[in-house]
């Protein structure tokens, strides 16, 4: 069983850092344990799962209140929230579907404007709670029921990169032979610090387009950008979307595998270069008044929206490629010839 729904823009922003953990009595506490044997609280499970990768896939923040009096963090049947992350799913999670098995639970999260109005010692509290604990106790039930002993890629934007970080510096740490079989994270709008990869010496960044259990991040910008990126934290990692290399060396929107624009494959619409100094990557090729994300939270140029639409075919084939070396397929030379390799594995 797999829910989805038509390609809609959804914006989404969530700002925290991974730290010490405080307990600050937010509503919806770790006192509510959602099951997660109950089909209704999955976004997305294969009904076969005949791929030998999964995907599992942590969705964006597509819940806020409406209202000073409704909690800080929505519940786990929240109409807006079931609404909204099937939306962001046909936008983001099937760029993955080629390469990999997609599981995806639903989660309780946090409403953006409160996370953003705290201190960063309470942001950190407040993903530490219900929402990192729904992420946990699915995989745990993922990894026992589901999984099947198959290699599998982390993947996620914004709020659900956030929480992936607390996945890679926490359950993964916990569970090595769960790492063993990580074949990647996609840690895509949100930055993976210096310091964040100093306090988590297990962990290792990209190098290149094809290594293997390694996490990949990038948040997107217009050319110039100055003000600022409330995704964006100093000295963040960063790797190009188009070429996977980590310099200053420009990518050409001739070079890239396309894009997904309002729900159309686009070829050769954006280029990619990496701006080391702000820790972006920066696209020159779009209308910066038509895909701003214009939602209140982010200064114009902000390519936030558009991390995954804008490079939506490059992360199709650069995930088919590390399955694929992962699962010893190399020499392969086209995305078709991945793709088809794996659907054999």
């Amino acid at each position: 069983m797999r829910k989805t729904a038509s390609s809609v823009l959804v914006v989404i922003v969530i700002v925290a850092a991974l730290g010490s953990v405080v307990s600050l009595g937010f509503s919806q506490s770790e006192e509510t344990r959602i099951d997660y044997s109950d089909n209704s609280h999955w976004l997305s499970l294969p009904e076969n799962a005949d791929k030998p990768v999964d995907i599992f896939y942590v969705y964006p923040t597509v819940w806020h209140k409406v209202s000073e009096n409704e909690p800080d963090i929505c519940t786990i049947d929240n109409a807006t929230m079931l609404e909204g992350a099937p939306k962001a799913f046909e936008l983001q999670a099937t760029a993955f579907e080629t390469a990999g098995n997609i599981f995806a639970p639903y989660y309780r999260q946090v409403d953006a404007a409160v996370c953003l109005s705290l201190s960063l010692k309470d942001q950190i509290a407040m993903l530490s709670g219900a929402p990192k604990q729904d992420l946990f106790d699915a995989l745990d039930y993922y990894f026992e029921n589901y999984n099947e002993g198959r290699p599998f890629i982390l993947a996620g934007h914004s709020q659900g990169s956030d929480m992936l970080l607390f996945v890679l510096s926490e359950y993964i740490k916990d569970h090595p032979e769960v790492y063993d079989r990580m074949i990647a994270a996609y840690v895509i709008g949100y930055s993976v610090t210096d310091e964040y990869l100093l306090n988590n010496p297990h962990l290792k960044f990209a190098e290149g387009a094809g290594d293997t259990g390694v996490i990949i991040s990038y948040n997107t910008e217009a050319p110039g950008v100055q003000a600022s990126n409330p995704v964006l934290l100093e000295n963040a990692n960063v790797i190009n979307p188009v070429s996977w290399v980590r310099d200053e060396t420009p990518a050409s929107a001739s070079e890239s595998m396309g894009s997904m624009i309002n729900g159309q494959y686009v070829e050769h619409f954006a280029d990619a270069v990496i701006d080391l100094e702000r820790g972006v990557v920066v696209c020159s090729t779009a209308d910066i008044n038509e895909f701003s994300s214009d939602n209140g939270l982010f200064p114009p140029g902000v390519y936030h929206s558009q991390d995954y639409p804008f490079y939506y075919y490059d992360i199709r084939a650069n995930a088919e490629l590390r399955a694929s070396n992962f699962l010893g397929l190399s020499g392969l030379e086209s995305s078709s010839e991945l793709s088809d390799e794996l659907q054999k594995a």
